[in-house]
């Protein structure tokens, strides 16, 4: 990517700005477990091209009461759409670190599950280069995203991961369609929130709908 579309911002999203409908969101941790592993980094693209990355201070989260009213603001606004891949982890780390529930959301992790039943390979990699012809690097994935600077590649791969998921949700959405399981995401992507705060509440492991 140019070094142009890609634009790192401190604590907060900048005044003013807007990303439009649907926002593609991801976000750098310290590790997978919410209650250890701190957010580092937040990363957001409107779908042209252009990258946001939202890098939280060590010291920055909902318990210190300095959480990004920028970046929270627009995580609960119900006239944006919100799109991730596996979206889960993401809403139950920005739930945890900076008290605010996501809605509404998209993930292409569960519309692949959902339509893509011929394969077990669901992960952004394996979509980008089966639906649209991309191929993306993982390298950077198990990088310190807690460095107080964040090296060019780092950058470059957290931007990546955001960079394709409004083309993945238009491709998507046609087999959804056309297996006749739109309804039935829509219905998952409705219940992700409550599925990421029963994870970060206590009830990760646990099915509280099993008799």
């Amino acid at each position: 990517m140019a070094p142009e579309t890609i634009q790192l911002h401190r604590g907060d999203l900048p005044d003013g700005l807007d990303l439009g409908p649907s926002v593609a969101i991801d976000t750098e941790t310290m590790g997978l477990n919410p209650h250890r592993d701190r957010l580092c980094l937040v990363q957001l693209s409107a779908g042209d091209g252009i990258c946001h990355l939202v890098q939280i201070p060590l010291q920055m989260g909902s318990e210190s009461g300095t959480a990004a009213a920028n970046l929270c603001r627009l995580l609960s606004d119900e006239r944006v759409v919100k799109l991730f891949h596996f979206a889960r982890f993401d809403i139950g780390m920005l739930y945890r670190h900076l008290g605010v529930l996501t809605a509404p959301v998209y993930c292409t992790k569960i519309a692949s599950k959902l339509v893509r039943t011929y394969t077990d390979r669901h992960g952004l990699k394996d979509l980008c280069r089966e639906i649209l012809g991309v191929e993306i690097s993982k390298e950077q994935q198990s990088s310190d995203w807690g460095a107080p600077n964040l090296t060019p590649e780092q950058l470059r791969y957290a931007a990546g991961d955001v960079l394709h998921l409004h083309r993945l949700r238009q491709k998507l959405d046609v087999m959804l369609e056309r297996e006749g399981r739109a309804d039935l995401a829509e219905a998952c992507f409705r219940f992700l929130p409550a599925r990421a705060r029963l994870d970060v509440d206590g009830w990760a492991a646990d099915d509280i709908f099993a008799y």
